[in-house]
């Protein structure tokens, strides 16, 4: 394996998420690291990297959560610390649309509304399309472990809205296909061949 372990850093970490994205982590044959769930992030950035140091492959899928905090909390100080570590290389992020209130948001490269469509608008934590869009020139993500990658330098960063829910859409049982898609979006635009399924 390179020097550089490759990762995406997932804003989302509770049981719904951390179920989701070690099914596609199987499914697109990469690895999850699943001590990193959690709703908050129960372990440390420096801890998260000396785990991602042991893995046998990459890339790998890491989750990060804030458990609401509009702060820079537990997720947000981890995903921090793992992004700027020069043993690891960041492949993107996908960042997921929460209620949160009183926070700036992300930009994003694009989002995937759940209906599975690319687009170049804001979407909620349903996965659907803001009504204001018309006011803006970059779609953007709202939640609470996303404004701190405005501080980072992240490649790909794609918006959805909440993994494994947007209205049963990104349910398990289908596949997860909206957080999916946004995974793929990711490893594509980094040129990474995966397991197609």
């Amino acid at each position: 394996m390179p020097d550089k372990v490759r990762v995406i850093l997932i804003t989302d970490g509770d049981s719904v998420a951390q179920e989701v994205i070690e099914k596609l982590a199987y499914d697109l044959n990469l690895r999850c690291l699943s001590a990193s769930a959690g709703n908050p992030t129960p372990i440390s950035g420096k801890k998260i990297v000396e785990l991602l140091k042991t893995v046998a492959s990459d890339p790998v899928l890491v989750m990060f959560d804030d458990k609401g905090e509009p702060e820079k909390g537990e997720g947000e100080l981890a995903l921090e610390y793992v992004a700027r570590h020069p043993d690891i290389e960041v492949l993107g992020a996908v960042a997921v649309a929460s209620n949160t209130a009183e926070v700036s948001g992300v930009d994003v490269d694009a989002c995937i509304s759940k209906e599975g469509s690319i687009v170049n608008v804001s979407i909620d934590k349903k996965g659907e399309e803001k009504s204001n869009v018309f006011l803006e020139t970059t779609p953007t993500i709202k939640g609470d472990t996303v404004d701190v990658i405005n501080e980072l330098d992240i490649p790909v960063v794609i918006g959805i809205g909440d993994i494994g829910k947007m209205r049963r859409k990104d349910d398990i049982c289908c596949g997860a296909p909206i957080t999916k898609k946004a995974i793929e979006e990711i490893l594509e635009r980094n040129g990474i061949a995966y397991n197609k399924s």
